[in-house]
């Protein structure tokens, strides 16, 4: 072997690329098969899973597929971790992410891990080696968060954090799942010096925050766009928004109609797919649409932009930014209307 060879194997083995089944040459997360056996490699960590969180479009489409049934939802997951190794929803394409405790490191993890805490991945399931051993036998399948057990695997470019002892667990892993929304939605707000946003799905976990963020990033006119009366109630009362509008986030003439003057950056956290054109619409010419869903249709949203002949800018949400968990759990630890927004969802 080469050492450019060897250079190569290295970097595909922290990627995860050795635990790809097929089809061979793909990056883990677009692997439609993985090996999840729990023996791990010298750079690998295994967790013992405690809890699942399933992302929020693919719970839905899960849920209305099998009609609400939550035993068929149950059925459902665990036929795909069955199948493939790992959590991805064949049909929104998304996973989630865990929350677990260590009990094996690798002697060249560099991860900083040890066993026995306890920690939540902030890397998607779609693309972490997970086995299941309970059956879900705990989980009623009619939430997001699932008890499970069994075990999960984190390669040498995973990322995970250390569960902080002052939040249940379940707040945290509700938190953390969506952690790089608000970190993301600052970062744009801030290089942007913008001053007005459009959050759409502004009641959800990652709007709220989203919010709280652009709030703290220096945007000075917030508008909140939610689809119902109840939660334009809610909102309204955690007091993250300057503006509460509601609209069917899929009908894109009623959020232009809603939002009204368009926004230097408009931030999508709707978890139905469709909210794609009015986003563009919601958006002023030169500004700027972060995609946070994952229901969202990137073609849609490009050739929609290009057939409005709408100059904005239009960006993936990744759910990594540097410093995004710990600014996600401060958000909630500090402002009182994200905490009334997110801890009924979590207790449910």
């Amino acid at each position: 072997m080469t050492a450019e060879t060897a250079e190569m194997s290295a970097a595909a083995r922290a990627l995860g690329g050795h635990r790809v089944l097929d089809p061979p040459g793909v990056l883990p997360q677009a692997a439609r098969r993985l090996d999840a056996t729990p023996a791990i490699g010298p750079d690998e960590v295994r967790l013992s899973v405690q809890r699942l969180n399933l992302d929020a479009a693919s719970f839905r489409q899960l849920s209305e597929s099998c009609g609400g049934d939550g035993d068929a939802v149950r059925a459902a997951v665990l036929g795909i971790v069955a199948e493939r190794g790992k959590m991805q929803n064949p049909v929104t394409g998304s996973g989630g992410m865990l929350i677990g405790v260590v009990d094996a490191v690798g002697p060249r993890s560099p991860l900083g891990l040890a066993v026995g805490q306890r920690v939540a991945t902030l890397v998607s399931l779609t693309l972490t080696p997970l086995a299941i051993t309970d059956g879900l036998a705990r989980w009623e399948g009619r939430s997001e968060q699932v008890p499970a057990e069994g075990t999960a695997v984190l390669f040498a470019r995973s990322i995970a954090a250390v569960l902080p002892d002052d939040l249940p667990d379940a707040v945290s892993l509700a938190v953390l799942d969506v952690c790089g929304a608000p970190a993301a939605t600052a970062r744009v707000v801030r290089r942007a010096a913008a001053h007005s946003v459009v959050v759409l799905g502004a009641a959800g976990k990652s709007g709220c925050l989203s919010l709280a963020a652009a709030r703290a990033a220096g945007a000075t006119e917030l508008t909140g766009l939610v689809r119902d009366r109840r939660e334009a109630a809610a909102l309204s009362a955690a007091g993250l928004a300057d503006r509460v509008v509601a609209a069917d986030a899929t009908d894109p003439l009623a959020v232009a109609a809603a939002v009204g003057t368009p926004a230097e950056v408009t931030v999508v956290c709707v978890d139905a797919p469709g909210a794609e054109h009015g986003a563009v619409l919601a958006t002023a010419d030169g500004g700027t649409v972060v995609f946070f869903s994952m229901a969202t249709s990137f073609a849609q949203a490009a050739l929609g932009a290009e057939g409005m002949a709408a100059d904005v800018t239009m960006l993936i949400g990744n759910g990594y930014t540097p410093g995004h968990a710990a600014l996600a759990l401060d958000l909630y630890r500090s402002i009182p209307g994200v905490r009334s927004l997110i801890d009924p969802r979590v207790h449910a």
